[in-house]
């Protein structure tokens, strides 16, 4: 692989900014550490970050810097809901990125190179990267998320007025802008993301799961559990739905919640949690780094996802990884992961089901210590067979190698 010459095009790359941000600055990490010919090719607004975590590597490292209109769409965007910024100023602003990135790609790229557009993960976005001059690989994405059934009307009537025009719209965008038509392989999560695909996209459509875990951030210790002790890791955003864990931790008083991270929910799910008289019991952390999110994680029972709208879930991987059990809702990218061997899934048929669901299984993990040993030891298992990202690397570099050769 010693030819190899791989492009990493990402809007974002960090460690910082949740979500899928993370996933190019692990392909990017994984590969130099093989001393693969890797460059990455992000926007500028995370250079600070990736300055300090590659400072051997600027070289390699080509930043695309904001324009005065995207500065505009940004501002108009957080005037609408999270949905609809995202479908219309969110997708302008990243479309104008990558027209810049295109033009970056097409002069790095050669005989033997790989253009690689891990993010954003939505089958649904367009893609500029088509004619850059090598193979073109998009993915793995992940998508097709619908809110389940009984939780549809919680979108507000604007969203979901505006949701299938967005859809249709970006439809018309695929057929103008023809990245994933053209790509040399698209990559999928699951068969949802697969059907979510545009019309008409690529036909070489490969799975791999979207996440994986750097096992030497995420690891078991001698560190104890501290007795009812939960977490929560995420963004405080509606749709992560930490209401409905706030209501069960009411009804499991043995229990308290450490919350881990920052958001728009966050003063009314304070107030929430005044309301309820679980205050004392609960901690809201606001955001850590990975690190001090893996040391409260080392102390606790199990992690708790009530998210409604999870289309991956890494923080699924990451308890798993330091044998810690899930309590998650069965809807989304937790059911990829988990199953009743390494976890505790609760159907969403209702906001009551939910809430009871979570309260009767933190409830049982609390009477029985062993049970949350037994899950947890399964999850770590499962993760180091399956979710490693070193394996995941190896399995990433087979497809480019694949592609080079088909090229």
């Amino acid at each position: 692989m010693s030819s190899l010459r791989v492009l990493i095009v990402a809007e974002h790359a960090s460690t910082r900014f949740g979500g899928e941000a993370i996933l190019p600055y692990h392909y990017f990490r994984g590969l130099r550490a093989r001393n693969v010919d890797a460059f990455l090719i992000v926007h500028e607004r995370t250079r600070t970050e990736l300055e300090a975590l590659f400072p051997t590597e600027l070289n390699r490292i080509r930043f695309v810097p904001d324009k005065l209109l995207q500065k505009f769409f940004y501002q108009c965007g957080r005037l609408l809901p999270r949905r609809i910024s995202e479908a219309t100023f969110g997708l302008a602003n990243q479309l104008l990125t990558q027209f810049s990135q295109r033009a970056i790609a097409r002069s790095l790229a050669g005989p033997g190179s790989v253009v690689h557009q891990p993010i954003p993960v939505s089958p649904r976005f367009p893609s500029l990267l088509w004619n850059v001059g090598s193979p073109v690989i998009i993915g793995p994405m992940n998508g097709g998320m619908e809110f389940p059934p009984a939780f549809q009307q919680t979108e507000s009537l604007l969203s979901r007025i505006s949701i299938p025009l967005g859809r249709a719209f970006s439809g018309a965008m695929n057929s103008l802008l023809p990245g994933k038509k053209r790509a040399t392989a698209l990559l999928v999560a699951n068969r949802r993301t697969r059907a979510a695909l545009p019309v008409g996209a690529s036909s070489n459509v490969l799975e791999l799961p979207e996440n994986g875990v750097d096992l030497t951030q995420w690891h078991t210790d001698s560190t104890p559990a501290t007795s009812g002790s939960f977490v929560f890791i995420g963004r405080l955003v509606d749709w992560k739905a930490l209401d409905i864990v706030l209501q069960a931790l009411s009804h499991t008083p043995e229990a308290t919640l450490d919350v881990i991270g920052d958001g728009p929910m966050l003063s009314l799910w304070q107030k929430l949690a005044v309301n309820l008289g679980i205050a004392e019991r609960l901690k809201f952390h606001g955001w850590l780094p990975q690190t001090e999110c893996a040391r409260v994680l080392a102390r606790s029972t199990a992690l708790v996802l009530p998210s409604l709208y999870e289309c991956g879930g890494a923080v699924v991987l990451e308890a798993m990884a330091m044998a810690k059990p899930v309590i998650a809702t069965a809807w989304g990218g937790p059911v990829d992961y988990l199953d009743d061997g390494c976890g505790i899934l609760i159907p969403p048929t209702s906001r009551k089901a939910l809430i009871d669901g979570f309260a009767a299984s933190m409830q049982r993990l609390l009477l029985a210590p062993e049970i949350a040993q037994q899950l947890g030891a399964a999850g770590r298992a499962k993760v180091l067979a399956q979710y490693d990202w070193k394996k995941k690397i190896d399995t990433i570099l087979g497809i480019y190698a694949s592609v080079v050769v088909s090229r």
